[in-house]
């Protein structure tokens, strides 16, 4: 078991730890409604006929320059799944990092999941589902105020009342936006600052709900701490989805069987947790030696491991070579956080065409082939300037 997740809970620095996230554990009563959003980047959301769609989430902190403490980094990380808990959102993996975070996260088809509140105890289910982020007082409020509606012969509001609290559920932005909206106010009143914490709307990349895009996403999120020089393996790095599978979270394991393809169960009896460690350990870290130095000399000797510009001007045929995905994740790669959409063709092409409206009536096709790569990923955008580093 990694010790990182598994601190005695009656231990000197557990109980420390705790006392400073009691505005994280605590329920709430009201919280301002979630506006929509006016302006801001282009975003691509699944609406087709499957059963779910898959996001990767990023999003940084003003300038980048406000970075987090290890109790901070323990505070996002408990807001991030309680209000997916709550939203009816599934994390598939996640990394917090010092001033930024990453999520994979799978988002059901909506109508379909709400059918858990029909039928005639549909109401007292919704109440028990509301609890996980409610207070007992403020539900106790919520039902007195729907029972006098109904009363006073007002029906039809009480039901307008349940249909605000139900588009909370299964929606992508206001998952995002409360969880960065939380964690201001307490990450604010804690560090005694005011204003604005995060620089923007967050970035999403559409990603194909299964095969070699979401598992390659997946591994490239887990991989941020070795990217960044933190860690040379991820499973030493508290707030990532695989330390946290490793540690015994079956949340975590759970969400990395989605982005293998295994049983929901199957991280020790379907060998997820081996195949898993294999992907991050494949991932090109022990690139051959002459792979190393034609890279090096791609970029005049000046770097000191294998990330570099395939675009670049000056990179030198074989710096040019398509990489695998195991290869690709240990760099930048700006079709996974740019690309608007990642998967097959079939799948790009299809997301297309269902949101043919947001693009210029001159383009013909949607799915422009990511050439850095040796296996056939597609994204919905074409990056011309860096698209890896």
């Amino acid at each position: 078991m990694n010790p990182t997740h598994a601190t005695d809970p009656q231990s000197p620095a557990a109980e420390a730890l705790e006392a400073q996230l009691l505005g994280i554990n605590a329920k709430t009563g009201l919280y301002p409604g979630a506006r929509s959003w006016s302006g801001g980047r282009l975003r691509v959301l699944g609406r087709g006929p499957l059963e779910s769609y898959c996001y990767h989430v990023m999003s940084r902190t003003c300038g980048g320059e406000v970075f987090f403490d290890n109790v901070e980094k323990e505070a996002l990380r408990r807001i991030i799944w309680r209000m997916a808990e709550f939203s009816g959102i599934k994390i598939v993996t996640y990394c917090l990092m010092g001033n930024h975070f990453h999520l994979l996260a799978e988002v059901p088809h909506r109508q379909s999941w709400l059918q858990r509140f029909d039928g005639p105890s549909g109401e007292d289910k919704l109440f028990d589902h509301l609890s996980i982020l409610y207070s007992r007082t403020y539900l106790g409020l919520l039902r007195d105020e729907l029972t006098d509606l109904r009363a006073r012969g007002m029906t039809t509001l009480a039901d307008q009342r349940i249909e605000t609290l139900k588009k909370r559920f299964c929606d992508l932005s206001l998952f995002v936006k409360e969880i960065k909206e939380r964690f201001s106010r307490w990450f604010n009143k804690r560090r005694g600052r005011r204003g604005t914490l995060w620089m923007d709307r967050f970035k999403s990349v559409l990603v194909e709900g299964k095969g070699e895009a979401l598992r390659t996403m997946a591994a490239y999120i887990d991989l941020n701490p070795v990217r960044a020089g933190l860690e040379k393996n991820p499973k030493d790095y508290r707030w990532c989805g695989y330390a946290e599978a490793l540690s015994g979270s079956r949340r975590a394991q759970r969400g990395l069987c989605k982005a293998l393809g295994k049983p929901v169960d199957g991280w020790r009896t379907a060998a997820a947790a081996e195949a898993y460690q294999n992907l991050l350990e494949d991932t090109g870290r022990d690139c051959k030696e002459n792979q190393i130095h034609d890279l090096k000399a791609a970029q005049n000797e000046q770097v000191s491991n294998p990330a570099f510009s395939a675009g670049s001007d000056h990179a030198t045929p074989a710096a040019r070579r398509k990489l695998t995905p195991a290869e690709m994740v240990r760099h930048r790669v700006r079709y996974f956080t740019d690309g608007l959409v990642l998967g097959s063709k079939t799948f790009v092409e299809g997301i297309f065409e269902s949101q043919r409206e947001l693009f210029s009536p001159k383009r013909r096709q949607g799915a422009r082939r990511i050439p850095e790569s040796a296996e056939p990923f597609y994204a919905l955008r074409r990056l011309r300037l860096r698209p890896l580093e």
